[in-house]
């Protein structure tokens, strides 16, 4: 029987905690990751309804996009809709696990799900983020070369966008001399040796540092290795905000509105005054996006699919693209079959239910 550590370590090897924002909460919010999971409830938020969904359903673990503790709590005395969250929570025995901007800053996750619903193609990150990525120097004698790449490589250094197994070495020469408390692999105590040696350089996420250098001396020969880390600055195009690609085929601006409202299935859309352009380029950001505007605009998409713009931001269009505000539940609601979808295909002996609750705050009329 699985553990909730089974299903978490799953999902953050999908969408690492090391990704969230820094004002995020991503994680085991409660519950005890070796308890065995009786069944999973994945939703978009956690709320007291959700909760009774999941003792209905008899699931002991929940999986939100949204996590119901944002900040630090003082007291739990059932005050407001969070402490009651976590109270019925706890006196139930259910675990709730939040994944939200980590699944938002992955190029498989919640923006990859809205561009295929919406149909988009040639998807590719609207804004990486730098300072993710690190590298590794090491010096490995030439005969163990490839089996400590090997060891490198399945825990996770030197995967490049669509290619893996990538490294840089140069032949060179390395020289030691051991004292009488070494063991070396090659040579003798007191003598001065020099052996053929490979300088091997790879590129990993930063987040994997600790895995991949306990690998790398697991598998070297020497006693003492010699190796130096670097953080890079380097954007990582398969790490960060939002998502832009392309139709299939380009569409007018009000057949493109009714596509999107269609897919998405909107009771309605906010969008900004339609000039006669044709929509080809989209880009899209589930849940608030405003702040990603400047840099669709600079894209070249000719639309903009996100939620909860302030009114004057609107004005920030200024013609160049349309802002299509679907709004916040509406842009997110299909991240519960994104999840499912992870859980199911590793775990397909435990029952996995979507939320059948509607959680969105805010009615229309």
């Amino acid at each position: 029987m699985a553990k909730i550590k089974d299903i978490t370590d799953l999902l953050e090897s999908i969408a690492p905690r090391a990704y969230q924002e820094d004002y995020d909460n991503a994680g085991l919010i409660t519950g005890d990751v070796n308890q065995e999971v009786s069944g999973i409830l994945c939703t978009l938020d956690c709320v007291e309804s959700i909760v009774e969904e999941a003792i209905a359903k008899n699931c002991n673990l929940i999986v939100a996009h949204h996590p119901i503790v944002f900040r630090g709590i003082k007291k739990l005395n059932g005050k407001n809709y969070v402490e009651r969250t976590i109270i019925k929570a706890i006196k139930n025995d259910i675990a709730i696990y939040a994944i939200h901007t980590n699944l938002d800053n992955v190029q498989t996750g919640v923006n990859k799900k809205i561009s295929d619903k919406i149909g988009l193609k040639n998807t590719q990150i609207l804004l990486p983020k730098a300072s993710t990525l690190s590298k590794l120097e090491v010096f490995i004698p030439v005969a163990n070369t490839d089996h400590v790449l090997e060891a490198m490589h399945k825990a996770g250094a030197g995967n490049i966008g669509n290619y893996s197994n990538c490294s840089f070495r140069v032949l060179g020469t390395g020289t030691f001399k051991p004292n009488d408390m070494a063991n070396p692999t090659i040579g003798s105590s007191n003598q001065q040796e020099s052996v053929e040696e490979n300088k091997v350089e790879v590129i990993f996420p930063s987040h994997l540092e600790g895995r991949i250098i306990s690998a790398m001396k697991n598998a070297h020969p020497y006693e003492e290795v010699a190796f130096y880390l670097q953080s890079l600055k380097n954007t990582n195009q398969e790490v960060g905000s939002g998502m832009i690609g392309e139709l299939e085929t380009a569409m007018n601006e009000q057949d493109f509105l009714s596509h999107l409202k269609h897919s998405m299935n909107l009771n309605t859309i906010k969008y900004t005054p339609v000039n006669g352009k044709s929509i080809k380029k989209v880009a899209v950001c589930g849940g608030a996006g405003s702040f990603l505007l400047p840099i669709a605009k600079g894209a070249g998409a000719d639309a903009f699919v996100t939620s909860d713009f302030k009114y004057h931001e609107f004005f920030d269009a200024e013609g160049k693209l349309m802002i299509a505000d679907i709004g916040h539940y509406e842009s997110e609601v299909y991240t519960k079959e994104l999840l499912s979808a992870f859980i199911s295909e590793k775990f397909a002996n435990i029952a996995t239910y979507l939320s059948e609750v509607d959680t969105n705050p805010v009615k229309y009329f």
